[in-house]
């Protein structure tokens, strides 16, 4: 890919018709998955919404910051939601902007000699700091589709007042609002309606409400920080995990990835929970849900607009959820003082035209030719003459541009087709040309494809079956 493409500064705009009916820019939650890091695929979330309706409270009830009339200005004004004889619905397609914070007592004047006397820096019930995760939430009625956008905290970007910098500290320097325009800026001018914003120590005590979720480990994670109290020691395999250790899971960036294995871990654990169903135990939480929900989240939208997304979200098909993530690159340390992802506009910018209807297509990756398409194995079958015998079939398809990556970290009974940057079109063609296997639009696979072959055992009996054949047939 070109050099070229990696753009240092997101400062652009688009010159087409949506420019000029562009609305106010916009926040909002995401499929309650969100809250930042996974609370996604619960499907007890209906019953959640008619509790919190039975809620007798403001019309913003879980607005933690009140918001200058300047800052409100920036998300949209116009209503998500209508009511009906049962739960409220959604009215048109609309964007939350979510944000995981994570505040230390060092990072705030009221907690000046904290750290000194209890001898580490610890968490805090705050939202005033970095800006930990970053998901743009798209719920789409018309078309019945769920589309997360992960933004690397380490994003390079424009803030405003602060130029080009990582887009974490938008929040710090200047809360949902700055963080909104800092999203809209970096996706070329996409609205935002709403925002949320939960704590790391909500995230915690959310996952216990609900009773844990059971997720692979892709490997063990093991890592001390004694002077903030963090001690990461999970081993590789599948678990259940309880709130503290799905915030070891979720903080674990120690690695050659960094925070982009953080955001592909943050992906498995929504798919996770979005494979996980509701049961009595579950609904018998909802009160400690309600109150964990009342004091570790700040958001502008009302009661009723927040049922309406939860409503929406419980009720999206598991084929209609889609994780995609700001596509770009590491920046290279003999050229910046700080680790920075460089976001790659070209791709980006096709990416929010095909899921968030804005814009306009820039790469058109879905009319490229298959000997251009970038596509990566990642093998978990422990067989390498299938997987020789699949990138043959690759080639004989007319896809040339193939690379066996690092084998994936669990069996798969059925061959996952990820669209890595969100063409779900070539995505279908590979699948189309072998036959076989399930695609999703995630980006949990290789950095650098255009799609990922997760191998699974259904390719292993493909092989049997042909090879019984073939014995037949002499």
């Amino acid at each position: 890919m070109p050099a070229n493409k990696f753009l240092h500064s997101t400062s652009r705009k688009h010159s087409t018709k949506e420019d000029l009916q562009r609305q106010p820019i916009q926040f909002g939650p995401g499929r309650w998955f969100g809250l930042g890091l996974g609370l996604a695929g619960v499907a007890m979330i209906s019953a959640t919404a008619g509790a919190l309706l039975a809620v007798s409270l403001s019309s913003t009830p879980l607005m933690q910051q009140k918001l200058s009339p300047e800052e409100a200005a920036v998300f949209s004004q116009q209503d998500l939601a209508k009511s009906n004889m049962r739960l409220p619905e959604l009215t048109r397609p609309v964007n939350i902007l979510l944000l995981g914070i994570k505040v230390l007592t060092s990072d705030l004047e009221e907690y000046p000699h904290y750290s000194n006397d209890v001898g580490y820096h610890a968490l805090v019930n705050s939202f005033k700091g970095l800006s930990d995760t970053m998901l743009l939430v798209r719920f789409d009625p018309k078309n019945q589709k769920l589309t997360l956008l992960s933004i690397p905290r380490d994003t390079r970007t424009y803030v405003e007042d602060r130029g080009l910098t990582k887009i974490n500290a938008a929040n710090y320097y200047g809360g949902p609002a700055k963080s909104a325009k800092a999203v809209s800026e970096l996706l070329g001018g996409v609205g935002i309606d709403r925002y949320i914003r939960v704590n790391v120590q909500g995230v915690e005590k959310l996952i216990d409400a609900l009773g844990g979720v059971t997720v692979n480990v892709p490997k063990d994670m093991k890592y001390q920080d004694d002077s903030q109290h963090l001690y990461i020691n999970l081993k590789a395999g599948e678990q259940h995990l309880d709130g503290d250790r799905v915030l070891q899971f979720l903080r674990f960036r120690y690695d050659n990835l960094g925070d982009i294995g953080r955001v592909q871990r943050q992906q498995l654990l929504m798919r996770a929970f979005m494979e996980q169903s509701v049961n009595v135990k579950t609904l018998s939480r909802l009160p400690k849900i309600l109150s964990v929900i009342q004091s570790h989240i700040d958001t502008n939208l009302s009661v009723e607009e927040l049922v309406a997304l939860m409503n929406f979200a419980a009720k999206t098909e598991r084929s209609n959820v889609q994780m995609l993530m700001v596509p770009g690159e590491f920046s290279n340390p003999e050229k910046y003082n700080a680790s920075y992802w460089l976001p790659d506009l070209t791709t980006l910018d096709t990416m929010i035209a095909k899921h968030f209807d804005f814009g306009y297509d820039r790469e058109q990756l879905e009319n490229a030719e298959s000997s251009y398409i970038r596509v990566a194995i990642q093998d978990s079958t422990d067989d390498w003459d299938s997987v020789d015998e699949l990138v043959n079939s690759l080639n004989d398809a007319g896809y040339w541009n193939v690379k066996v990556a690092k084998p994936w970290n669990s069996p798969l009974e059925v061959t996952r087709i990820i669209a890595q940057k969100g063409d779900m079109q070539a995505a279908q063609e590979v699948q189309k040309s072998l036959g076989f296997g399930e695609v999703f639009v995630e980006s949990t696979g290789y950095l650098r494809s255009d799609v990922t072959i997760q191998l699974g055992k259904d390719w292993l009996s493909i092989q049997d079956e042909s090879q019984t054949q073939n014995s037949r047939d002499w």
